[in-house]
């Protein structure tokens, strides 16, 4: 999972703890006792987890390896310590190997019976919770296990799987084959291609997609579902987590989708700092990842990444299920649909900017591009509050960060914290009045300079920018809704409540949406998709749970038709 920065020696205590033995006897009851021999496997890396073993008796140990074949040891576990990370949580592929160092008795709990114990022993759960977060994020730190990455730092595609792995905190192996001996082997063992992945199955992938990597390491269930789930969220944003988070919490059966990674916009926040709880801020991705394993800790079902292409509607209205099609042709039906897909990023019409996307264009700011920046001068084009957290994070790394804005001022569109950060950072330079004209170099080469024009003196300036950051605001992911009658506004927002209803036809006039309900029954919108929506952090996942509610209302009458 993604988090914040830790000290892992100083919380090592909390990363391996040891149960008594009075605690394992109150946690027998959720699973079963196991056997293992002297050098037999209990778990491989790639492969799917099990569960979380408790040591009864002997010595287990625990090691990385990835698809070189290169093994680290990380630790040796004996009698009243687990093994485990949040991947078993809902039974996604072990990122470890682990071996019994002598013959060994376990007690295994599969991932259903490991939520239950989490809920129903409270103090224990909240202790096997910890452990299994700081220990994905160790292997996170660690670079040492998942899929190894063979290419140039630096490299678009590189960076496009490097993304994609650490938004879904999942651990991976940078490899630069101009310095090792046995990647360069391999690139050349297959034909000098750009860029490698090897899973840690030891397949090997040649500049693979998100989807084709995620499905190697087996974070993608590729099965049939002809379940009938209660909620079927579509993003996985602060809106669609949090939805995720009350509704199973409350006992629904809950899937989410997203095409991408969890967290949505916000996961690439450097740091949100009005966010209630946390006075001195937390980044995004931190706050993302807490949400990610709170709702699978509830039983939520989460499918990342997966292309939602339509939503059939048909049925709903005589009180039948909603069917959603995915890209890869599979369907899933639920009786209640929340859109929270939220918005993609809005791409502003200067010339040749599709040819350094990645290669000096960025629509985020992580620590992945904050590296490309160091002692650089850059520019960052934007005015609302992830523009300003951008900015301020960048300031950091970069020498100078040139902030664009359209307008005469910040004050409109960013908070005044924000406003006052970027005001008090000797190295952050507002261009009022100004917007990006030109960008210079040669894609293979990367950008290389940019010119912006500042309206109000008549003047263009040439800047040396190697990098550039787009924050121009988003446009709503609702293309996937067509055809299915769900009611927008002019820009594509999806209309709730009463403005939804006032765009029913007359022969559905019987439908009167609830607050956050759309002109479909049973369909219902949160988040920054939400035409209204006040676009924060806060307020989407305030709407997450308030739909709960409403979906409870919508079930109960239809249970009751039925």
């Amino acid at each position: 999972m993604a988090s914040e920065p830790i000290d892992l020696e100083t919380r090592r205590h909390q990363m391996f703890p040891a149960l008594t033995p009075q605690e394992v006897d109150r946690i027998r009851r959720f699973g079963g006792v196991r056997h293992y021999a002297r050098g037999e496997c209990l778990f491989t890396a790639g492969e799917p987890g099990p569960g979380m073993f408790v040591v009864l008796s002997g010595q287990v140990s625990i090691t990385q390896r990835d698809g070189l074949g290169h093994v680290v040891p990380i630790v040796q576990q004996g009698a009243g310590q687990f093994m485990a990370e949040v991947g078993q949580l809902s039974g996604q592929p072990a990122l470890v190997d682990g071996h019994a160092d002598e013959d060994v008795e376990v007690l295994l709990i599969p991932p259903e019976q490991l939520r239950a114990m989490i809920i129903a022993e409270a103090d224990l759960g909240e202790r096997v919770v910890r452990a299994l977060i700081l220990r994905r994020v160790a292997l996170i730190e660690a670079g040492a296990s998942g899929p190894v990455l063979i290419g140039p730092p630096g490299d678009a595609d590189i960076l496009r799987l490097q993304t994609f792995l650490s938004r879904n905190g999942h651990p991976y192996h940078l490899v630069d084959a101009s310095t090792d001996v046995d990647a360069a082997a391999l690139l050349e063992q297959y034909g000098q291609c750009q860029v490698l992945a090897v899973c840690p199955s030891g397949s090997v992938l040649i500049n693979p997609s998100e989807d084709a990597l995620a499905r190697c390491l087996g974070m993608l269930d590729s099965g049939e579902r002809e379940d009938l789930f209660d909620v079927l969220v579509v993003g996985a944003g602060p809106a669609g987590l949090s939805t995720a988070v009350y509704a199973a919490s409350e006992g629904l059966r809950v899937m989410v989708v997203d095409c991408r990674y969890f967290g949505g916009q916000a996961g690439a926040s450097a740091r949100i700092e009005n966010y209630l709880g946390f006075p001195t801020g937390i980044s995004g991705g931190a706050l993302a990842g807490r949400a990610y394993v709170q709702a699978q800790k509830f039983g939520a079902e989460l499918l990342i990444p997966a292309q939602v292409v339509g939503l059939d509607c048909e049925a709903a209205h005589e009180g039948g299920p909603l069917t959603v099609t995915l890209a890869d042709g599979r369907v899933l039906r639920s009786r209640t649909i929340v859109v929270a897909s939220g918005a993609r990023y809005r791409r502003p019409t200067v010339p040749r900017l599709p040819e350094f996307e990645g290669r000096g264009i960025w629509f985020w700011a992580s620590a992945l591009e904050a590296r490309f920046c160091a002692n650089q001068e850059i520019a960052l084009v934007g005015g609302g509050n992830s523009a300003g957290q951008a900015a301020v994070f960048l300031s950091q790394h970069a020498a100078k960060v040139n902030v664009l804005v359209r307008g005469p001022s910040l004050a409109a569109s960013m908070s005044r914290y924000l406003i006052d950060r970027l005001d008090a950072t000797p190295n952050i330079e507002l261009h009022p009045h100004t917007e990006l004209v030109r960008l210079h170099g040669e894609p293979d080469r990367g950008l290389e300079g940019a010119t912006w024009f500042n309206r109000q003196l008549a003047a263009e300036h040439d800047c040396q920018a190697h990098n550039i950051f787009l924050f121009v605001g988003a446009e709503p992911e609702t293309q996937w809704l067509a055809g299915c009658g769900v009611a927008v506004d002019s820009h594509g927002f999806v209309l709730t409540g009463a403005a939804a209803a006032a765009s029913v036809a007359p022969h559905k006039k019987g439908h009167s949406p609830t607050t956050l309900e759309t002109s479909v029954p049973g369909v219902f919108a949160v988040g920054d998709v939400r035409s209204g929506s006040v676009k924060r952090v806060g307020g989407a996942i305030g709407e997450g749970a308030a739909a709960v509610a409403s979906i409870h209302q919508r079930l109960s009458n239809t249970q009751a038709v039925a």
